[in-house]
């Protein structure tokens, strides 16, 4: 086993999440394949492998428990985060990972290629623009505020019963009370990382 096939498992192990040795052999492939498409693409500011797996994998999966449906849309989602970790760890879940810069896409479309994932789907795209079947829940982990994914997301969840996941660091207290007409608060979700000392949480909203 590599170091860095250790330390996931020491980091899921204090996660208390069980994984199986594929699909923690696919988040360390991620994470050499994001390592090394890194020098060339500036994929993210995160250099180290080691740091990769607390701020990019578990910071993710972290937010799995609480998703509800199985078809997703990451939408600003970069090199794949958080959709690739968890399109690994919800191997029966199908996620579109939407991005508009061509770069990215191809590198998710190698990850796609090289870790045999079939439950991805790369799409260069702005999202206000994209148009396909409506999403159990449209995750979010790049945005600014709420307001600007709300705006450009609203057609993108199933009426009624989807739902949009926000990572965020603090409680983003103030955009809560300024939700546009039609949308509600579901809940947010305190979320704990292993070896992250910083705020977590995931607010969950939906479509009335």
């Amino acid at each position: 086993m590599s170091d860095l096939q250790q330390q996931l498992s020491a980091l899921l192990r204090s996660a208390d999440i069980r994984l199986t040795d594929q699909q923690k052999q696919q988040l360390t492939g991620y994470v050499e394949m994001l390592h090394k498409w890194n020098k060339a693409y500036n994929l993210t500011s995160v250099r180290q492998p080691e740091q990769m797996l607390v701020r990019h994998i578990m910071d993710s999966i972290v937010v799995e428990p609480h998703l509800t449906g199985r078809r997703f849309i990451d939408v600003g989602t970069g090199p794949g985060l958080p959709g690739v970790p968890l399109a690994i760890v919800r191997p029966d879940s199908h996620f579109v990972l939407l991005d508009s810069l061509g770069k990215r896409v191809r590198f998710l479309k190698q990850v796609q290629h090289e870790l045999g994932l079939s439950n991805i789907e790369p799409v260069q795209s702005r999202v206000e623009e994209y148009q396909g079947e409506p999403f159990d829940g449209v995750i979010s982990r790049a945005f600014a505020s709420l307001d600007d994914m709300l705006s450009w997301c609203h057609h993108l969840p199933v009426p009624e019963t989807g739902r949009f996941f926000a990572l965020k660091g603090s409680v983003p207290e103030e955009e809560l009370t300024r939700l546009p007409e039609g949308i509600s608060l579901v809940s947010v979700e305190k979320l704990v990382v292993p070896q992250l000392d910083e705020q977590r949480h995931l607010v969950i909203l939906k479509a009335n």
